[in-house]
């Protein structure tokens, strides 16, 4: 059956990537020929405060550099059987929406999922835009699921965690120590 869709994009801070971000990747992927993945929060600068959700912008939320969470991306979608050439891993500063046209194709249908008030801006932003959307699912906050946010605060402090994301995730983030970065993070963030 051929995708309804020829160009897609779908976004995440994938900080870090878990198995419900990568069923929200799946099944973008399903829909569309070729996904552009966005990767929000690429960096600091491009990063704004919004009141929907105040804690995205933190350090401590953000452990992960752009890069890392590129090919951390790229090789979940990869170990999943997404063949490499029909899905692309780009920058996507989701709070800046006047950047949009610079990241990603505005001609694409943009996926999201709403589960709370930063879901709803987000689709705000892309109608404001005049961008097609299409909601992959709709659920009341409690029925959200994993929170990367757990999966940080396990690691800094050094609970068990791996089963919480795929295996090429979790020997990626092993490989590059975020388990220690985000304990040293943490460490600072602890008030004097």
């Amino acid at each position: 059956m051929h995708p309804p869709y020829p160009l897609g994009v779908i976004h995440g801070r994938f900080q870090v990537l878990h198995h419900d971000h990568l069923r929200y990747l799946l099944a973008g992927q399903r829909l569309c020929e070729h996904l552009v993945v966005g990767v929000t929060n690429p960096d600091p600068v491009l990063t704004r405060q919004v009141a929907a959700d105040p804690r995205r912008g933190t350090a401590l939320a953000n452990p992960l550099t752009y890069f890392e969470r590129q090919v951390m991306v790229g090789a979940a979608l990869t170990a999943a059987g997404v063949p490499a050439g029909s899905f692309s891993v780009v920058p996507l500063p989701i709070t800046n929406p006047e950047l949009y046209r610079y990241y990603v194709p505005l001609e694409a249908v943009f996926f999201l999922t709403i589960c709370d008030d930063w879901g709803r801006q987000k689709k705000a932003w892309f109608e404001e835009l005049g961008l097609a959307v299409h909601v992959l699912w709709d659920v009341p906050p409690e029925h959200k699921g994993q929170q990367a946010s757990d999966i940080r605060e396990r690691m800094a402090r050094n609970e068990p965690w791996q089963n919480l994301v795929p295996p090429a995730v979790a020997a990626l983030l092993a490989a590059w120590g975020i388990p220690s970065r985000l304990a040293r993070l943490a460490a600072e963030a602890e008030p004097a």
